[in-house]
């Protein structure tokens, strides 16, 4: 790290920083989308998400030879990276960034030029794209000095930072989580926690810090609290009305994601659960009329997230609760800031992906229960193969058990290229006049 970028990044992030996006904000001319009349009043949080996002982004751009610099998966131990204090980028978030923005099929286009094939994750592929093109919505990412991920979520990440790995001739780090066809074992955290102590030297060799012990610990805390927050905000939507919904939840999300473990994280989901409380005391709702309530399961579309939720919301239905926002907090009740590694080792090969389709079921069924579901919204997302297997069967089993009216509706997260507007139209009429007999 030379001096003269640490001086840098420590200037653009004091000063330079907020004086220019305080420049920006004021001679930023916006554009007003009409309101839908079926929603209630936005959450003020937002703008205070979109400084912070933004400024994480912006950022960026200045870490390189000021930080260690580290790319992550979303279902990687963060954790351990905040404790040599490396500045961390989530291509899937910003592959989310990208989605919303409705670049992804430029960006696909770009990878799929270089032979990535068109089924491959459309993460992966924007990601690819943007390495070949350089092309951001967030205007430029930093180099990585380390790429790290985990196959808890995915055997696609794998090969996709192994891709990266090559390209830059980077180190890769990869926590290996074991399946848990029916109970993690002693034996399965030991493996885990191993596996943490060999990526100690590399990662004191790639950031030039040695490994602090209580600083690790604090970050454990830091990472454990802001994710109770955030299962605190998801909670408020048992509340009916429901204060926000999960397009809201969707977006709100970011943090948990990219900068989960940083003070700043925490600070923001305090901000969001106070607003959202006082909302549950006003009975103020997302929607002016919740008739139904609804539940999601898969990840976002992100290209549609604005079109549907005026569509549902013209309905009086309001999704109250997801598996995918909820794979932030499902397991953060095993983190334990005094026995950091063998507790992360538990979070991170426990998530819902990592598990056996009973344990989804059962948690499908408790969410169903816990915010009063009226109806079920199912994602078959062509690019997450491992969230959407055995969709059709859990749709039959909820209906069996619970008597809850469900549709299935196929499209990608960020590639709009394999979705069809007309037959989604024609599942979603015939769900809702189904909910509605």
């Amino acid at each position: 790290m030379t001096f003269f970028k640490e001086l840098r990044f420590n200037f653009m992030k004091d000063l330079g920083g907020p004086a220019l996006m305080s420049i920006s904000r004021k001679g930023r001319k916006r554009r007003h989308r009409a309101p839908n009349p079926h929603f209630g009043p936005a959450l003020k949080s937002a703008t205070r998400l979109k400084e912070i996002m933004t400024r994480h982004y912006f950022l960026s751009r200045y870490t390189e030879g000021a930080k260690p610099v580290a790319w992550v998966t979303s279902g990687a131990p963060v954790e351990l990276l905040r404790a040599f204090d490396f500045y961390t980028i989530y291509p899937e978030n910003h592959g989310a960034l990208c989605g919303a923005k409705k670049l992804g099929p430029e960006l696909c286009a770009v990878a799929e030029e270089h032979g990535y094939h068109r089924d491959l994750c459309s993460y992966a592929r924007i990601d690819l794209g943007h390495y070949f093109s350089g092309k951001s919505p967030a205007g430029r990412l930093p180099k990585p000095d380390l790429l790290f991920a985990s196959n808890n979520i995915c055997q696609t990440v794998v090969y996709w930072y192994r891709a990266l790995a090559h390209y830059w001739d980077i180190p890769l780090i990869l926590f290996d989580t074991p399946y848990n066809f029916e109970e993690i074992n002693d034996s399965d955290v030991s493996y885990m926690v191993q596996q943490f102590e060999e990526m100690i030297p590399v990662l004191e060799q790639v950031s030039g810090q040695p490994f602090k012990y209580r600083n690790f610990q604090e970050v454990v805390r830091i990472a454990r609290d802001t994710s109770l927050a955030w299962g605190e905000v998801l909670a408020t939507m048992k509340a009916r009305p429901a204060p926000m919904s999960i397009f809201d939840a969707f977006v709100h999300l970011a943090p948990i994601v990219s900068l989960r473990g940083l003070p700043v994280a925490l600070e923001y989901y305090q901000t969001l659960l106070k607003e959202l409380k006082e909302r549950v005391d006003r009975g103020t709702g997302a929607l002016k009329d919740e008739r139904k309530r609804l539940m999601w399961d898969n990840i976002a579309i992100w290209y549609k997230v604005r079109d549907l939720a005026d569509l549902f919301a013209e309905q009086g239905m309001n999704f109250v609760t997801a598996t995918y926002t909820n794979a932030w907090t499902e397991t953060i009740r095993y983190l334990d800031d005094q026995r950091p590694m063998e507790s992360m080792a538990r979070v991170y090969s426990l998530v819902i992906l990592n598990n056996n389709l009973n344990h989804r079921l059962k948690l499908m069924e408790r969410l169903i229960n816990e915010f009063e579901v009226d109806g079920l919204v199912i994602h078959s997302a062509r690019s997450c193969k491992p969230y959407s297997v055995g969709q059709y069967d859990m749709k039959r089993l909820l209906m069996e058990r619970l008597g809850v009216l469900s549709v299935i509706i196929e499209a990608d997260i960020t590639d709009f290229r394999v979705y069809s507007e007309e037959q989604t139209r024609t599942r979603l009429e015939a769900f809702f006049e189904a909910i509605d007999a």
